[in-house]
């Protein structure tokens, strides 16, 4: 197609933005927890609503992007974005409905299993797409995206605690549910393929002389029997990992450590969230010009230094400085997202991004079990041996060390990231 014709690029990130706002919300359900528990107070551990559905919708994010990956790619972005909001917005309502009449099954159902759905199709579709609309800027592009998706929260924690005020845990969800379809099926209406043969006006792919920056693409399948997918998984499995640790009971923590109130505490989540979603705008956009590899590498060696750190600061009452802390530990949890598929497309090739992505993004759903598990059961172990009424300033140390140590193995992997040799697709 000749550039003359010249189409709007700019309105394909503004599309993805509104779908990954709305499903990036479910990183704010950490302040429905308590208010959930209440409903359901005799519950076994294992099958406690909050936390149960959270890991589950987590889990089928990424099942959900791995399997549907290939199907993005034929039917397109904007099929599968408005697919994705149908899910989505079921899910929470189906939840809702749980939620009104007590019945914690369809609790799990509907936010869990369907709006994970839901969430895997809607984070992968407009990826492929953005990286083919801006060959020039991909960790830019995929960043804007991307950033949405920790955008979610930040909206969606203080909004949430003002619904629930008001109206109640189970009419949030419903409400919550009917505004998100809507705007996701706007969003879906906005993303689209470039036409066939489209580049930028005035640029020219530039000579390569990039040892990292693949120049030919590969398919999902040849794409996964490499070292590097591999290498590249694990690198997003460890990264997700220590912060949906942190996420997953960012409230909780908070509360603990320094006795803040639920409102506080969903008002820090909420900050936390831009700079989740600051994050992965400027560390993507940042990797454009240092690469991907040392991005990555920045991420591992600054965290674990910053985890290591926390339960000093919590001992010492460094309220603020916690707060910076945890806000610059979030920039490099969303900056890992928004990287990973830019990273993706220069070993791999960007004509099937979206179909390695998805697979890839099964690390999300490893991570999003081992992240809570090993905050949630080592605090809870270490609060089982506490004293009535004894301080609880210690009890996430070790699973903040254990973290850490995750974190010194992600840096020894993104030293082994090496060039894609040959494949046969």
């Amino acid at each position: 197609m000749p550039n003359s014709e010249n189409p709007n690029r700019w309105v394909i990130p503004l599309g993805a933005v509104l779908v990954h706002l709305c499903i990036g919300s479910v990183y704010s359900w950490s302040v429905f927890n308590r208010p959930i528990l209440t409903l359901f107070p005799d519950l076994p551990s294992w099958f406690r609503p909050p936390y149960i559905t959270f890991t589950a919708a987590l889990v089928l994010l990424g099942l959900s992007a791995a399997f549907g990956g290939p199907w993005v790619e034929r039917r397109g972005p904007r099929v599968a974005a408005t697919t994705a909001a149908l899910f989505f917005g079921a899910g929470l309502l189906i939840g809702g409905v749980g939620l009104a009449l007590k019945q914690p099954v369809l609790v799990f159902v509907g936010m869990g299993l369907i709006g994970g759905v839901g969430c895997g199709l809607g984070y992968i579709s407009p990826v492929s797409t953005l990286v083919k609309w801006f060959p020039d800027r991909r960790g830019m592009a995929t960043g804007m995206a991307i950033m949405g998706f920790g955008g979610g929260a930040a909206l969606g924690a203080p909004m949430n605690t003002w619904l629930m005020d008001r109206v109640g845990i189970a009419s949030t969800v419903l409400v919550l549910g009917a505004a998100y379809l809507v705007i996701m099926l706007i969003g879906a209406r906005l993303l689209k393929r470039p036409p066939e043969g489209w580049k930028p006006v005035g640029w020219n792919p530039p000579v390569n002389d990039n040892a990292m920056i693949a120049t030919a693409s590969v398919s999902r399948n040849a794409a996964l029997r490499t070292p590097q997918f591999y290498i590249l998984w694990g690198m997003l499995c460890i990264n997700v990992t220590a912060g949906i640790g942190i996420l997953a009971q960012a409230s909780p923590i908070m509360q603990d450590l320094f006795r803040r109130t639920p409102a506080e505490a969903a008002a820090v989540v909420s900050l936390i969230s831009l700079f989740n979603a600051g994050g992965r705008f400027a560390w993507a956009s940042f990797s454009d010009l240092i690469g991907r590899r040392n991005t990555y590498l920045a991420f591992f060696v600054l965290q674990v230094g910053l985890f290591l750190w926390i339960p000093f600061m919590a001992a010492s009452g460094e309220w603020l400085l916690f707060e910076a802390c945890l806000c610059f530990v979030l920039t490099m949890y969303g900056g890992g997202f928004a990287t990973i598929p830019a990273f993706l497309a220069d070993i791999f090739g960007p004509d099937n991004v979206g179909a390695i992505h998805g697979a890839l993004l099964t690390a999300w759903s490893c991570a999003a079990v081992a992240g809570p598990v090993i905050i949630t059961e080592l605090s809870d172990r270490a609060k089982a041996t506490l004293s009535p009424g004894e301080s609880r300033i210690h009890i996430y140390d070790q699973p903040l060390q254990v973290l850490a140590g995750l974190l010194v193995l992600g840096a020894i992997l993104t030293l082994l990231v090496r060039p894609l040799r040959k494949v046969t697709s």
